[in-house]
């Protein structure tokens, strides 16, 4: 009986101890973690920071067009953009784990979280315009964080660069090999400082509408990165891009085998980019799309440029619908467009690596700030270095090149069912073509570079291209038609996603009116390209 006394009393106590926890701790799951490795939370910023190929972003810079409505379409009626704050929150936790863990208050996840601030907030800015930045990322501190202007975040942007290749310097000196966790360049510091500054000239570039603005100073800023490679190196080939890198099976590319049946027919390529390759004779056409059923059936041969045909993204998707399924008879594929080269995106599940900021996009860019006068320089040679490097990216060499199209209703595995042609490629014959040989540096020479260097953004680099059109003009996208949607034109930007108009309404309301007259207008024109 005292036993069962002493018991009762035990139990009564430890439940009395355990009422007096706070919730919080109650509330606590001992099987949930609360900090990571810095190493892991790296991975997972950046994994969140890429954008996929094939998908609606590419469609926008019309490279590609759906032509099946179900499944999409290429309208630009842009709704509330996709901003990154959640990324750029993981971003402040991996600095944190960093130094929970021992990490000085300069160290590779400090200087990468500099980069990706930049990265972050020049992706959110060319979208939207004015954003909150610096009472932003407070957590419960500040839950109405107020806007800065773009003009001020383009200068947080750079200075954010600035600041991570100095602290990259400074790491790489003291042989600091502390960094893991990075699935991009493999924790090597040395490549990711490069990716920086190549970066960072992709900036200046963007801001060319601005370059007479002292407190921006671009014409300086390019000129100091160009003329001091050993504080500020750069990409120097293809070896360094800073690119996604597909490994099967973890993560398989987008157009793959297992997707062919899905959407093969669905998707087409778009007149805007396919017709640029073949009114140059280029043999990136050979690579990227397979020649048009209807026009080998019209006797075209698969070597013929002109066999190959885009579909305007401004069309009506019912009619492009209709004549993407043509049936062109037995020995033939459908459609009176181009598909996707099933060789190149269908046979394998790797593929292509996707750039994130490559070197031949830098090369053009060098050759734009060269051609509009900020620095001196051979712009030729940098455009030339641009188109060469795109081109080999395919595979396509000097001389004598195979290249694939699938036989109609072949497989399309690697060892599948294919038709092979031979297509000889001398470099030289195909710059001095008069559309393609540097014009010197004048306007012409200007839309040169432009638009190879929207031809190298194929199904790379985000947005990128579409901001280039938004910025130049050129190439000259297809719109004033249905397909397009938003009546006819291309937008300038997108909306604030619509949270904002729920949790910082008033901060909003007072950013649209200094921006658009108080309108969220995707029509209206950003501050960077005014």
């Amino acid at each position: 009986m005292k036993s069962r006394i002493l018991i009762a009393a035990a139990v009564l106590v430890m439940g009395l101890t355990a009422c007096d926890k706070k919730f919080q701790e109650l509330e606590q799951n001992p099987n949930s973690p609360e900090s990571v490795p810095a190493s892991l939370a790296l991975n997972g910023v950046e994994n969140s920071i890429f954008i996929e190929p094939w998908g609606i972003e590419h469609r926008w810079n019309q490279f590609a067009c759906c032509n099946y409505n179900y499944y999409g379409n290429q309208e630009y009626n842009f709704g509330g953009a996709t901003l990154y704050y959640t990324t750029l929150k993981n971003v402040i936790k991996m600095e944190e784990e960093a130094k929970k863990s021992g990490g000085k208050d300069v160290n590779p996840y400090t200087a990468l979280g500099k980069f990706f601030r930049g990265y972050l907030f020049y992706e959110m800015t060319m979208r939207v315009g004015d954003l909150p930045m610096s009472e932003a990322l407070q957590g419960n501190t500040n839950l109405t964080p107020k806007y800065n202007t773009q003009k001020e975040i383009f200068v947080q942007v750079l200075k954010w660069l600035d600041e991570a290749n100095t602290q990259m310097a400074q790491l790489i000196t003291a042989s600091d090999n502390s960094l893991l966790g990075d699935f991009y360049f493999n924790n090597d510091l040395k490549k990711w400082q490069k990716a920086v500054n190549s970066f960072r000239l992709r900036v200046l570039v963007s801001l060319s509408k601005k370059d007479a603005d002292a407190t921006l100073n671009i014409k300086a800023d390019f000129a100091k990165i160009l003329s001091n490679k050993t504080n500020y190196p750069i990409f120097e080939s293809m070896d360094d891009n800073w690119q996604y890198v597909y490994i099967n099976p973890f993560n398989k590319y987008p157009t793959s085998p297992d997707n062919f049946g899905f959407d093969a027919t669905r998707y087409n390529m778009s007149s805007t980019y396919l017709g640029i390759l073949t009114a140059n004779k280029d043999p990136r056409t050979f690579v990227v799309a397979d020649p048009a059923g209807s026009k080998l059936k019209a006797g075209l041969a698969p070597s013929d440029h002109a066999a190959y045909v885009g579909a305007s993204p401004a069309e009506d998707l019912a009619d492009m619908s209709s004549k993407a399924g043509t049936d062109n008879g037995a020995g033939f594929t459908p459609g009176q467009y181009s598909f996707y080269g099933r060789k190149r995106y269908y046979s394998t599940y790797t593929a292509e690596n996707t750039l994130m900021v490559g070197y031949p996009e830098m090369c053009f860019n060098i050759a734009e700030a060269i051609n509009r006068g900020w620095v001196a320089g051979d712009a030729e040679s940098w455009y030339k270095k641009g188109i060469q490097a795109s081109i080999g990216f395919y595979g396509i060499k000097e001389g004598a090149n195979t290249f694939y199209y699938l036989k109609p209703g072949g497989k399309v595995s690697e060892g599948g069912d294919y038709y092979s042609f031979a297509v000889s490629f001398i470099f030289n014959d195909y710059y001095n073509q008069s559309s393609v040989k540097y014009a010197g540096n004048t306007a012409t020479g200007l839309n040169q570079i432009l638009t190879q260097k929207y031809v190298a953004f194929f199904q790379n680099s985000g947005m990128e291209a579409y901001y280039q059109y938004r910025r130049t003009g050129i190439p000259a996208f297809a719109q004033n038609g249905p397909g397009t949607g938003n009546s006819g034109k291309i937008p300038k930007r997108f909306q604030y996603p619509g949270t904002e108009r729920t949790t910082n309404g008033t901060n909003l309301a007072s950013a649209l009116s200094s921006q658009f007259g108080g309108s969220d207008d995707i029509n209206k024109e950003l501050w960077v390209n005014q």
